[in-house]
């Protein structure tokens, strides 16, 4: 994985040992946008007047030769093992697939594994689907599984998703179509992680004879999806073409072709969207919100999310190690002013680290009851001066890391130095490169003098354990260092529970107690978005297009 070419270096992913850097031009509207959009849409809870969620587009009228995609930023290699960001995911998700799928509504589904089996807590059986071709026309089979999951357990790849494997025993061969994970302890997340990139299956034979080029722009990848890759420009764009011996007729591509063309400045992404150049793209700048509400060169929608924006809290031993301080903080920070000015008026204030959405496997009508004692934090500034005081605040200084990439970035960290300032703190702006402000998410040692910095942290499965796991004591992603024993247990408890009322409380738990220490201050949550030209139609807007075939879907407009 390599720094970011463009764009911002503060989303990241949880149970990563490392994550790199993403997003597209962020910046700052002040406008509400954004009427409902067509398809089957749900207003937003608490900016339902402004925006809507569409889980579907219109459905494609007909197939089309090719549409081309605007990407922020070229992919470093698409080479599965150290895919960890939204360009190369984006595109790999209509190449290659997982044992299962994680779809647009957030829902686990088979997708290689034709169905799998958990017969005791620590062993998980696949069986391969049969009749899969790879696209050099080879048959899939369960020594391609096998030697695609080893490679997340072989020191010499490094994978970026070792972490996801960190209890896995053994991966075998079975049966002529089947494969059997060995758990060294429950982990009711792994078969969860197996429909993103940890499942990624392709081809044994191809992975042997392409070594350490496999995935890079002269090479590319052999993989089972609808699409097959096509070519790569370094620096200008990447092309799939359709594989028309791809097995789910369902999802069969309705585009003969699509190119991925790489632009990376915000402005000239929009002016691309408006004059046709490009047919679409995920992840719009919030300050083209109004004008891609209102354009007919086509539609802007917005969708599922799984995203929280934060600070976090990176140093303890100062005086925000005092959680009445960050609570404090919390409370004089105007974050639906926040959501207002840099978010376009697009997202949601959040009390928690995880969106509402991650609680879907809970067992039904319990979700409410798991969640009423969540701690809230109302926009109060004497309250939390009152409340800092009361910690022993007064005029301590406190440095907050930001990096100017984008207004919304720079409006974050206004807002939350002008609560530092309004609770008796003295905050101090330190403006780091994109290339530096990506190591504090690498380099412990980066971190060092450093109080707060800015996350947009999602998850890559639909359970809030993908996040507070990434706080237990010790993980690599617990950059503050903190450490609560009552966590620590709520966490290893919902590892351990397989059954979903009980995996549910102890994930609930385990958010109760992070939203009262506040090892991370939550901000708000932002829905995906994406634009789609004139011509085209078809996706569902989802996070899951980080790993679902998007792609395919997309066809000609009636």
């Amino acid at each position: 994985m390599s720094s970011p070419r463009s764009g911002s270096p503060l989303h990241r992913s949880g149970r990563s040992r490392v994550r790199h850097a993403v997003a597209a031009g962020l910046a700052a509207a002040a406008v509400l946008v954004t009427s409902a959009c067509s398809g089957t849409a749900n207003p937003a809870k608490d900016q339902a007047a402004s925006y809507r969620l569409t889980d579907k587009t219109p459905a494609a009228a007909g197939n089309l030769d090719s549409f081309t995609w605007s990407v922020y930023a070229e992919p470093t290699t698409i080479d599965y093992a150290y895919s960890f960001d939204f360009p190369p995911n984006q595109i790999l998700a209509n190449v290659c697939e997982s044992l299962l799928r994680w779809n647009p509504d957030l829902t686990t589904s088979p997708g290689l594994a034709a169905s799998y089996a958990n017969p005791t807590p620590t062993t998980w059986v696949y069986q391969i689907r049969p009749g899969v071709k790879f696209h050099d026309g080879t048959a899939l089979t369960a020594d391609d599984a096998v030697a695609s999951l080893r490679r997340n357990l072989d020191p010499e790849t490094a994978s970026v998703w070792a972490n996801q494997y960190k209890n896995v025993k053994s991966v075998d061969k079975t049966g002529p179509m089947e494969v059997t994970v060995t758990l060294a302890k429950p982990d009711s997340t792994f078969n969860k992680y197996l429909a993103a990139s940890p499942g990624t299956v392709e081809s044994a034979a191809t992975l042997a004879k392409a070594g350490k080029d496999y995935g890079n722009p002269q090479t590319g990848v052999n993989c089972t999806g609808p699409f097959s890759f096509g070519s790569w420009t370094s620096g200008q764009s990447l092309t799939l073409k359709r594989f028309d011996g791809y097995w789910n007729q369902e999802l069969k591509a309705k585009s003969g072709e699509v190119k991925f063309v790489f632009l990376a400045d915000a402005t000239t992404r929009v002016n691309a969207f408006q004059s046709g150049e490009v047919d679409g793209g995920w992840m719009v700048p919030p300050t083209a919100y109004a004008r891609l509400g209102s354009t007919e060169a086509g539609k802007l929608y917005f969708g599922r999310n799984t995203t929280v924006a934060d600070e976090v809290v990176s140093n303890l031993k100062g005086p925000l190690g005092d959680p009445r301080v960050r609570q404090a903080l919390l409370m004089a920070t105007d974050r639906k002013g926040i959501v207002k000015a840099g978010a376009g008026g697009v997202g949601e204030v959040s009390d928690s680290l995880v969106t509402d959405s991650l609680w879907a496997d809970a067992p039904p009508g319990s979700s409410e009851a798991l969640l009423k004692d969540l701690p809230k934090y109302p926009y109060d500034p004497a309250k939390a001066k009152a409340l800092a005081a009361e910690a022993g605040v007064n005029g301590q200084k406190i440095v907050i890391a930001t990096s100017p990439l984008d207004s919304q970035t720079t409006i974050i960290t206004q807002a939350v130095a002008q609560a530092a300032t309004a609770i008796g703190l003295k905050p101090e702006i330190d403006s780091l490169s994109a290339e530096k402000y990506t190591t504090l998410f690498t380099d412990p040692a980066a971190r060092e003098g450093i109080d707060l910095f800015l996350t947009f942290w999602y998850t890559s499965i639909t359970d809030p354990l993908d996040m507070f796991a990434s706080l237990e004591t010790g993980a690599f992603s617990n950059y503050g260092n903190w450490s609560d024993p009552a966590f620590d247990a709520a966490v290893d408890k919902a590892v351990g529970a397989y059954d979903p009322a009980a995996h549910a409380a102890a994930n609930a738990e385990a958010q109760k107690i992070a939203s009262r220490e506040l090892p991370w201050l939550p901000l708000y949550t932002q829905p995906v978005s994406v634009f789609l030209g004139k011509k085209i139609t078809g996706v569902q807007p989802s996070i899951a297009y980080l790993y679902y075939p998007w792609a395919a879907e997309i066809g000609a407009k009636g």
